[in-house]
């Protein structure tokens, strides 16, 4: 059977539920690009019509689900292995490659050039990393203990903020550097290091998907049960509360330019991200793991196939949308203007020469295509061999 008619999911075994697991991978994958091209275009994050703001919001849903399914496959990992001093040290190992490679390569993809005294970038790869080799010393605990843990940082996210000030000064003012890239506190940040992912709640996202792996192993009735009751449950407490924060909040904005209901409900804080925005993504996103069992077809299989390979696909996919929004400039404005990203995702296009959505959109597809025959192949070459192919 050829790969783009293999299901997303058959019988009650291991790769299905991994299968179901990469079938959602490659969709917030995919949806990644889009924001990724929406950086390059020019347009701004969120707004001001609402395309553009869907077409952010949208993609609000991938590094949730990096870091919960992150978490997942560490205890599928564990599971296989036996062994949690081995899934500790594999988590290590991943953890650090990954922060060396969003210093490294993934910076240079981001801006084609070397200028590290002026611009480093702790994005969400560093983020990853980190949360793995965090997650690593809370793997020996109880699966139920961990999953306690996250979704305590979670909730109590805010006390991050204000633990510093139980430090004497003198700590405070000499470390206060470091907490930043745990939780925004106020201090002066490292000069030109941007600081785009802190540490929580992350890892408490992280920790949580790691307990979320505990579901996966039931039968699938129950566990497609169990999916759907966390999932509808988180998206329902999301609208309560949100909605409740939306008509409680004053406006501060001048009379007749406050922006929609709809679009103050989904416009929560990502970073760091609040309580709200989790149950955001995070719900609908655990509710549609049933769905993604009974996919089936070409697409599906394509789904799959990015999210079998997902960190050889983040570390493609920036340089390719990178490269195509040179050939766009070239091909409008006949200069490729590679000082507009020198300090990519922060761009700096002009106004008047930003794209239009039309033009995202077409720029997005091509690198969809572009990118599947690679993660295609590796994809193949991953599924007969093992070793280090499973870092990628």
């Amino acid at each position: 059977m050829s790969e783009s008619h293999t299901p997303a999911a058959t019988v009650s075994t291991s790769p299905v539920r991994i299968a179901s697991i990469d079938v959602l991978r490659g969709i917030v994958m995919v949806l990644m690009a889009i924001d990724h091209v929406r950086v390059y275009s020019g347009l701004p994050a969120g707004g001001p019509t609402p395309g553009i703001f869907f077409t952010r919001w949208i993609t609000h849903f991938c590094a949730p689900a990096f870091a919960f399914f992150a978490g997942t496959s560490a205890f599928l990992y564990g599971r296989k292995l036996s062994d949690r001093g081995a899934l500790a040290r594999f988590l290590v190992t991943r953890g650090f490659i990954l922060v060396v490679l969003e210093l490294t390569v993934i910076r240079f993809a981001w801006t084609f050039n070397f200028d590290y005294s002026h611009f480093v970038l702790a994005g969400v790869i560093w983020m990853l990393g980190w949360c793995m080799v965090l997650l690593a010393g809370l793997v020996r605990f109880p699966v139920k203990a961990v999953g306690a843990i996250g979704l305590a940082i979670i909730c109590f996210q805010q006390v991050f903020r204000v633990l510093p000030n139980a430090l004497p000064e003198s700590v405070r003012n000499s470390t206060g550097w470091i907490w930043e890239f745990i939780y925004p506190a106020g201090f002066k940040r490292w000069e030109d290091v941007s600081i785009l992912y802190v540490l929580v709640p992350w890892i408490g996202v992280m920790a949580i998907g790691y307990a979320f792996g505990a579901i996966l192993t039931c039968e699938p009735a129950e566990r497609r049960k169990i999916c759907l009751r966390i999932g509808l449950a988180s998206t329902a407490i999301f609208l309560i509360a949100g909605g409740l924060s939306v008509f409680l909040s004053p406006v501060s904005s001048p009379p007749g330019s406050a922006p929609p209901v709809l679009f103050r409900l989904l416009n929560q804080n990502k970073y760091p991200a609040s309580q709200l925005f989790l149950l955001m993504t995070l719900g609908p996103t655990i509710a549609l793991l049933p769905l993604a069992e009974r996919w089936r077809g070409w697409f599906a299989g394509i789904l799959a196939t990015f999210g079998r390979v997902p960190m050889f696909y983040y570390l493609l996919h920036i340089p390719v949308i990178h490269i195509a929004a040179l050939v766009v400039t070239l091909l409008r404005e006949g200069s490729v203007h590679p000082e507009w990203y020198s300090y990519a995702p922060f761009t700096s296009v002009p106004e008047e020469y930003r794209w239009g959505l039309p033009l995202l959109y077409l720029v997005f597809v091509i690198v969809i295509a572009v990118l599947y025959v690679p993660c295609r192949w590796l994809a193949r070459v991953k599924a007969q061999r093992k070793g280090w192919l499973s870092y990628l």
